[in-house]
C-alpha cells in the first residue's frame, strides 16, 4: 500500500488516501468510499483481494476521519461550511490524482454505509466517468424524516455549537440499531454477527468516535440528497449499479430500505440495477461471516462488466 496526500477542497486540510496496486498489468481501478466513523485502511483485506485479481484500488480518509484528521477535536467534524459537497469533491480529487498514474483504465466505485450515500451523489454528478458502481450497506429515508433530523441538529448547534457531540442526536439516529440483537453483548452488535469484527472495531481508536453536530448535519444532508428522486434521476441510465447489504442491517431497515432505493433507481429508468441481500448478515458485510461470498460477488460484478457479460 502507498500513502497519498492532497489538499482538501476546504482549503485548510490535507487529505490522506491509500493506493493498492497489482504487480502486473491492471485491468481496472476500484475507488472505495468508506463509511461513518471509520477510515480507508480498514478496507485493506478487500483491496488486497481485488489487487490479486488485477485491480488497482484507492480510497481516501474523509475530512473528520482517519489520518486526514489533525487533532482529536476534529474527529466527526467535516468543514466549517457544513457542506457535503466539499467531501464529495475531495472524493473526486482522489480519482483525478490516481488517474494521473492509471490513465484511461476502466474506473469502478464502491461506497459503504455513509459512503454509499456519498457514492449515490457521486454517480449522479460524475456517473459518466464510471463503468459500474456498488452501493453497500445503504438504505432509504423520507424527506420528512431527514428534514426533522436536520432541524434537530441545527437547534442543538444553536445552543451548544457545531462541535458539540450530542448524546441526544446520537441516540435518535442510532439508538434503535441494537434492538433486534438483544441481549446485546456490546453497543456495536448491529455491525456484525462476527464478534471478532465488533471487538476490533471497538478497540480501534480511529473507529466508533461520536459525530459532532457538524458531522450529523453533513451526514443527514448527503442522505437527503441521495434519496431525492432528482439525484437518482441524474444517474446515467446505462450505468450498472449493484446494491449489496445484509438482510439484518438496520441501516437498510432490514432490507426494506434497500429494496425501496432499488425501486427508486428502477423508476428513474436506470437499466441495470441489481440487488443481493445476504441472509442473517448485518451492516459490515465485508467483515461479517459472509465476507468471502460478498468479495466474490463484487468481483464478479466488476469483471462481468469488463467481459461484457450479463451481471
Amino acid at each position: 500500500m502507498t500513502d497519498l496526500f492532497y489538499t482538501s477542497k476546504d482549503g485548510k486540510n490535507t487529505v490522506h488516501a491509500c493506493l493498492w496496486t497489482p504487480a502486473g498489468e491492471a485491468k481496472g481501478v476500484v475507488q472505495i468510499i468508506h463509511g461513518m466513523s471509520e477510515y480507508a485502511e480498514r478496507y485493506a483485506p478487500f483491496a488486497e483481494f481485488l489487487v490479486k485479481n488485477g485491480f488497482i484500488v484507492c480510497a481516501e480518509d474523509h475530512l473528520g476521519h482517519g489520518k486526514t484528521v489533525k487533532s482529536d477535536a476534529d474527529f466527526g467534524y467535516f468543514n466549517d461550511a457544513h457542506d457535503y459537497s466539499i467531501v464529495l469533491e475531495d472524493i473526486h480529487e482522489l480519482k483525478l490524482t490516481v488517474q494521473q498514474q492509471t490513465g484511461d483504465l476502466p474506473w469502478f466505485v464502491m461506497g459503504h454505509s455513509m459512503g454509499s450515500f456519498f457514492c449515490r451523489n457521486y454517480i449522479a454528478k460524475y456517473g459518466k466517468e464510471f463503468r459500474g458502481a456498488v452501493i453497500m450497506g445503504s438504505g432509504f429515508k423520507s424527506k420528512a424524516t431527514l428534514n426533522t433530523a436536520l432541524a434537530m441538529v441545527k437547534m442543538n448547534a444553536l445552543f451548544c455549537g457545531w462541535r458539540n457531540r450530542s448524546k441526544l442526536v446520537k441516540s435518535l439516529a442510532f439508538g434503535s440499531y441494537n434492538n433486534k440483537f438483544k441481549p446485546a453483548r456490546t453497543d456495536g452488535d448491529w455491525l456484525s454477527k462476527n464478534t471478532e469484527n465488533v471487538d476490533n472495531y471497538i478497540a480501534d481508536s480511529l473507529c466508533g468516535f461520536d459525530f459532532t453536530n457538524n458531522g450529523y448535519y453533513v451526514l443527514f444532508s448527503v442522505i437527503k440528497r441521495a434519496c431525492s428522486q432528482k439525484v437518482i434521476n441524474a444517474v446515467p441510465k446505462d450505468l450498472p449499479v449493484y446494491f449489496v447489504a445484509g438482510e439484518k442491517d438496520p441501516v437498510g431497515d432490514y432490507g426494506k430500505g434497500v429494496i425501496k432505493a432499488v425501486n427508486k433507481f428502477h423508476k428513474a429508468g436506470i437499466k441495470d440495477v441489481s440487488l443481493t441481500l445476504y441472509d442473517d448478515c448485518r451492516h459490515e458485510i465485508l467483515n461479517d461471516d459472509c465476507k468471502d461470498t460478498v468479495q466474490r460477488d463484487i468481483l464478479d460484478f466488476y469483471t462481468g462488466i469488463l467481459d461484457g457479460r450479463e451481471v
